[in-house]
This record gives structure tokens, C-alpha cells and sequence, in this order.
């Protein structure tokens, strides 16, 4: 069956093999097995369900979300010649009626439901009818209770699988999944740890940066400046935000749309296409907006305000570049920001929940400050504690100098400590730059003696310098439902000249776009044939495949089946017109020549794999006999970075002092707690030690085992 498999994978979607996880997953399924799969957004998910109903007899019914996403995969199904349908609310009854029709026939073979839709007992006889063989479950961590993303319709799924006579096979997939999370969706699901693949959550593709202490419009200004026609998404946390972002952006000339639940559903419906069909690049959004999009083609997603939890940011920032290609996750931090999450927690939820919440915003702040790798921090937090640093993302590329601003840090506190702390950012910074404001004169702050010590800077530089001693953690905001800014603790050492303040020069805009002519000629055309057919431009082609007609050059039609993404469907449909804008540009542009070796070279490798690569440096350091936390000091990285290295080290042969790092005794009891539950996952494994054994000597333990097995 996997051989049938890997043939559709061609002639139906165009790509010669699997990706990571895919065809474990698959196979699992196709042997009858409940399967669980936990992969990365833009992994490939879909193909893990849509494959198997091609290859199973009968019906593949799929619990899916949002009405969104069922139309975008069913439009890309019927584009490579799969006939597939979706029953949701926007259908009548008569239509309804006719889909099942089609399905109970067998001229359809995969069927998109919400899970709401299993509440109704009508509907639930009309299904214990059909050939059902494979049940698809999205986004399954909506089955969780510690999810983010709860729907209590999720919990009948179970009940309704156990009820149907053609006993199909469950599969649960999803990409945002904490340890915790995972076990809900397998025990909910009655599927066995065995069958559950876990491909991790790395986007390698994606860079992820934190821009701390700067103007969020400054930023974005340029940022869209500098990226103009491609596809992003600027999330902001309130209604409010997302209106002012909406004008100010239009107000500019840069088409965008927006997304929130204070418009009407017909609103939304019309902002959302006109995203999709890229009649508008940019969409402003609150959190309301993506869940299930399918838009493969977004290079960029920025979030203007912090989130409430990495759940949450994950999944919203993995919607840029699910097409595989070089993308960019941007937070604009603001420690503001963190009062408005809190206020808007405090709104909406009983004390239990409350706490939770609170617990992983607090996280998302220690993101936001964290010195290490921040694709590391977030599969730590998803329980992938091999993670090591990415390479790429805003603190592991931060060459930027610094400058000593401590004397400018001692002014502003001065000046804080003078006015009371009773104040905001706004008025502490017109005292410092000498404004007459009315108030500033009313309340005789012009008398101070910090009063226009710095007049030479503008009243926006130095709101921006209070932002950035913040972000730093020397200034603090007080709670209550007017926040005002505090001296912190760690502000005395910098009062007294003890501790040196260090201000980085600010982040630069970079170009996420492609500069190349037949690439933007090919993206015309793309739009041009899905104006005609209705359907969201990335449906007909994905930037990705695009990217590899321009590099290949093809000519004929067989060498356009050699291009990622393109099978026969999709050949015969567009091929002829792809081919005339290639022939075109070649004869326009004689000494061109298709690039495909270049492809294969410039993959760059993680800097982990590298022979000069990081974990050796470390491995150095340690040869010397410098314990971890003096190897994390003196190389600027987190503990979990440097421990991580050494394994590394120790996998690729370097010798290791095992006993530097776990004690017999702690050996023996990790040995026993292994023999308890398993080697499989780490969490079940440090649940049944005491609290002294990290997870870094579980893992020393199992590294030393298994080379001491080979």
C-alpha cells in the first residue's frame, strides 16, 4: 500500500518523497493503527490523511475547526483532481443533502465536518451509514482541557468513532502540543504511545526575532517599506489596535485588510478573501484571524503586542512560511504590553483558569528576555529538550555594538524618584526634556532639579529610552487599572554606579522578498489564472513552486513535472501558459541558465552540524576543565545550550567525564525509573524521580547508555 501511496504523492501532488514523519504516519494508519501525529505547522500535515483516503476503500471524514480551512482544502484538492467536499453552516439543507448523496455514492471520497456538527443526532445517523474507514481529527489539541484552543464538541468524537459499525481508524494530528497536551489527545482518543510520531516543532525555515525598546510604528513603517507586494500578517492584541494599525496602514498606500469579531461575519468573510486572493498583502488581525488559514504564501507575520501564551504565538507565527521558503517571526515587545494581556485575563476567566493563563504569560514575557536561542526556548517549551540553538533567530545572529547609556538610565530614574512614581512614560518624559506642558507647570515639576536635564533629546527619543529600560527590567509598571512606571530593585545598582547600563543600536529592517523578474512575471500569471477560476492564488501554484520553475528554467512539459509541487493535474491544466512566460523570459534573457545545483548548495546546514560547529567550541572549553555554568559566561549562552553541546560532543565521539555530571546513585535511579516507564519520552521518566535530577542527567544517562550499546 505504500508503494500506491508514493505514487499518488506524485501524479496527484507533484513531489518525489515524503517529508519528516509523513510516511511513518501514513503507514501507521494504512496498517489500521490510531495514530497520533504531532508535527510542525506547514509540515505537511494534510498529506498525512488525504494520502491514505486515496489508498483506503471507502470514506475518510475529516473533524476540522473552522469553515476557513475546509474550503481552502477542498479547493486545493479538487486543483490536483481529488474531488473532496466539506458540509458546514454556510450550506442549506438541500445542498447538504446532495453533498452526502455524493459521498454515499462513492463519487467522493473525502468529507470536511465541523465537530459541532457531531451534536446533532440526525446527522449522526446519516454518517453511521456511510463506509467510514479513516476519521481525521485537525487541529486535535482542541480536544484538551490544557489546550489552547478547548472546544468541549471535541469530547464527543470518541463516542462517535466507538458508534460506527465500519470501526475506522483514528488519526490525530496537530502542531502545537505540550507534553501534557499530547498525552489528553492520545488518552482522549484511546491511541497508544507507540503510535503516536512526534517530528518535533522546529520550523527551520522560519527566523524568529524580538525587537525590545523601539517604536513598533517606526519599525513596522520600515519593515513594510523595505518588503512591498509580499504577504504578512500583523497581529495586535485588541479590536481597537487592529482599526488604528487598518487606517494608519491605508493612510499610507499600503493595501491592507482586517480581521476581528467586532465585524460582521459578511465582513469578515469579504477581508478574508480579499487576503487569501491577494487583492491585499497585509492583514491586521486580532487572534480571531488564522486559526486553519491555508495561505501558504505569508512571509512574514508580526505580532504588534505581546501574546497570552506560547501556544498562541506559535501557532499564529507559524503561518508564515508554510510553503518551506526563508520567512520571518517578529514580536514587537513592549512591556506594556504584559498589563494589557493581564487585564484582559482578569476579564474573562474563573480564578483556576486565571492562574494558568497568568503562568504562561509569564512565560511569554521570559521569552521576550531570554539571552539564548529563541527557537530553542520555544521547543523547550514544547518538551524538546534536545533543541539547540537555531543560528538564525535575533539573539543567536545579534552582532549589533553596544553603547554605555548608564549616565542617561541614572537621569531618567533620578527624575522617577523626584515626580513620585506615580506617573507614565508620556509625562516623566516631558519633565526630562523641559516641555511647559500645562500639567508638567500645574504640578511645579518644571522646579525639579532633573526638570530638562534632557532637553537635547526629543520627548518620543527618550518615551523610547523609558521602553527600553523596561524591557531591561531597571524600570517596572505597577498593576491597577491605571499602570504606572516604578523603580525596580535592579535599578540601585545602577543608581549607585555599580552596574553599567548597555543600550544595543536598534534592530534592522531586512528584505524578506525575492528580487527576481521571471519570479514576479510567474506570480502574475498565478493570480491572473486564479482571478479567472475563483479560487486564492497560492491554491494554482505555491510561492515555493514558483521559486523552482524560475531557478529550473523548464521548456517542455516533462521537464515542468521535475519542478517541486507540480504534478500531472496541475501539468496539463497550467502548463502550457507557466511554459510561454518561461520562453518568453529565456529569449528576453539569453544567458540565463537554470540553477539547480545552486539549490542543493545553498540549503544551509544547522550551525550544530557544522565541523566548526558550535558544541565543539564548548567541547573545547570543557576539555580545558571549565565546568558549565563558567562555559555559559564566558560564551554568552544559556545553560541548556552549553549542556546540550556536550551531548553533542558526545554523540559525535568526543570522550566525556560521565561522572562530572550525574552521581552513581542518581545513575541507578534513573536506570530504575527507565525500567518503570520506558525510555520514550523524558517527562514520564523525570515524573517518577526526585526533584533533584534534572532533565539534563536523565539525558546524560541515556546518551552514556546508548553509546555504551553501540
Amino acid at each position: 500500500m505504500m508503494q500506491e501511496a508514493t505514487r499518488y504523492l506524485k501524479s496527484y501532488f507533484g513531489y518525489d518523497q515524503f517529508r519528516q514523519g509523513q510516511e511513518d504516519i501514513i503507514q501507521n494508519v494504512l496498517n489500521g493503527h490510531h495514530t497520533a501525529g504531532i508535527m510542525p505547522t506547514g509540515g505537511g500535515k494534510s498529506l498525512c490523511y488525504q494520502i491514505p483516503a486515496l489508498v483506503l476503500p471507502g470514506i475518510t471524514l475529516v473533524i476540522s475547526p473552522l469553515i476557513s480551512l475546509m474550503k481552502d482544502q477542498v479547493d486545493a484538492l479538487e486543483q490536483v483532481g481529488i474531488h473532496a467536499t466539506y458540509i458546514n453552516s454556510t450550506l442549506t439543507a438541500s445542498e447538504a443533502d446532495r453533498r452526502l448523496e455524493e459521498v454515499s455514492t462513492g463519487e467522493c471520497r473525502i468529507l470536511y465536518i465541523a465537530p459541532e456538527r457531531l451534536e446533532s443526532p440526525f446527522f449522526m445517523q446519516q454518517l453511521e451509514n456511510l463506509p467510514i474507514s479513516l476519521v481525521a481529527v485537525d487541529e486535535a489539541h482542541c480536544i484538551s482541557q490544557w489546550g489552547h484552543d478547548f472546544r468541549p464538541s471535541y469530547l464527543r468524537i470518541h463516542r462517535f468513532v466507538k458508534e460506527l459499525s465500519s470501526q475506522p481508524t483514528v488519526l490525530a494530528l496537530t502542531a502545537t502540543a505540550t507534553p501534557q497536551v499530547q498525552e489528553d489527545i492520545c488518552a482522549q482518543l484511546s491511541i497508544p504511545q507507540e503510535s503516536t510520531f512526534i517530528t518535533g516543532f522546529e520550523r527551520s525555515n522560519l527566523s524568529f526575532n524580538v525587537v525590545k525598546g523601539q517604536d513598533a510604528d517606526d519599525f513596522l513603517q520600515q519593515y513594510l517599506k523595505k518588503n512591498p507586494g509580499e504577504s504578512g500578517i500583523i497581529y495586535a492584541a485588541t479590536r481597537k489596535d487592529v482599526d488604528a494599525l487598518y487606517e494608519q496602514l491605508n493612510k499610507r498606500g499600503i493595501e491592507t485588510g482586517r480581521y476581528h469579531a467586532g465585524l460582521n461575519e459578511k465582513e469578515r468573510s469579504e477581508q478574508q478573501d480579499r487576503f487569501l486572493r491577494d487583492d491585499v498583502t497585509i492583514m491586521v488581525a486580532t487572534n480571531a484571524f488564522g486559526m486553519g488559514i491555508d495561505k501558504s504564501n505569508v512571509r512574514f507575520v508580526i505580532h504588534y503586542q505581546l501574546p497570552k501564551n506560547m501556544e498562541s504565538y506559535y501557532q499564529e507565527a507559524g503561518r508564515a512560511g508554510r510553503d518551506g521558503l526563508e520567512s520571518e517571526c517578529i514580536l514587537l515587545y513592549s512591556p506594556q504590553d504584559v498589563q494589557v494581556q493581564r487585564y484582559l485575563i482578569d476579564q474573562s476567566m474563573n480564578e483556576e483558569k486565571k492562574k494558568q493563563e497568568l503562568q504562561k504569560l509569564h512565560q511569554m514575557r521570559d521569552y521576550c528576555h531570554t539571552e539564548g536561542c529563541l527557537q530553542a526556548f520555544i521547543l523547550h517549551y514544547f518538551g524538546d529538550h534536545n533543541a539547540v540553538e537555531c543560528g538564525k533567530c535575533s539573539n543567536c545572529t545579534d552582532d549589533r555594538d553596544s553603547v554605555d547609556v548608564t549616565k542617561e538610565a541614572q537621569m531618567v530614574l533620578s527624575c522617577m524618584i523626584r515626580m513620585g512614581q506615580r506617573f507614565g512614560k508620556t509625562l516623566i518624559a516631558q519633565v526630562l526634556t523641559g516641555s511647559n506642558n500645562k500639567k508638567v507647570i500645574d504640578m511645579r515639576f518644571n522646579q525639579l532639579p532633573t526638570y530638562g536635564i534632557m532637553k537635547d533629546k526629543t520627548a518620543k527619543e527618550v518615551s523610547e529610552f523609558i521602553d527600553f529600560l523596561t524591557s531591561e527590567q531597571i524600570i517596572g509598571i505597577s498593576g491597577g487599572q491605571y499602570p504606572v512606571l516604578i523603580v525596580t530593585e535592579n535599578a540601585k545598582s545602577v543608581l549607585q554606579g555599580t552596574h553599567p547600563v548597555m543600550r544595543k543600536e536598534q534592530v534592522e529592517v531586512v528584505q524578506v522578498a525575492v528580487d527576481d523578474e521571471l519570479f514576479e512575471k510567474l506570480r502574475q500569471l498565478r493570480k491572473a489564472i486564479a482571478d479567472e477560476e475563483n479560487v486564492p492564488p497560492f491554491v494554482i501554484f505555491s510561492d515555493q513552486t514558483l521559486q523552482d520553475m524560475s531557478r529550473r528554467l523548464p521548456l517542455s512539459k516533462e521537464e515542468l513535472l521535475m519542478v517541486k509541487g507540480i504534478g500531472e493535474q496541475k501539468k496539463d491544466r497550467y502548463g502550457d501558459r507557466f511554459l510561454q512566460v518561461v520562453e518568453d523570459y529565456k529569449r528576453d534573457h539569453p544567458d540565463r541558465e537554470p540553477m539547480i545545483e545552486e539549490v542543493k548548495v545553498k540549503k544551509k546546514p544547522k550551525r550544530s552540524s557544522s565541523k566548526e560547529g558550535s558544541h565543539l567550541v564548548t567541547f573545547e572549553l570543557y576539555e580545558q576543565g571549565r565546568t558549565i555554568e563558567e562555559i555559559a559566561k564566558s560564551r554568552d549562552l544559556s545553560l541548556v545550550t552549553v549542556e546540550n553541546h556536550l551531548l553533542r560532543a558526545a554523540e559525535d565521539g568526543k570522550s566525556i567525564e560521565w561522572e562530572t555530571f550525574f552521581t552513581p546513585e542518581q545513575e541507578n535511579q534513573v536506570e530504575e525509573a527507565i525500567r518503570e516507564v520506558g525510555e520514550g519520552f523524558l517527562k514520564p521518566i523525570k515524573e517518577a524521580l526526585p526533584d533533584d535530577i534534572s532533565y539534563f542527567v536523565i539525558k546524560a544517562i541515556l546518551a552514556k547508555r546508548q553509546l555504551m550499546n553501540h
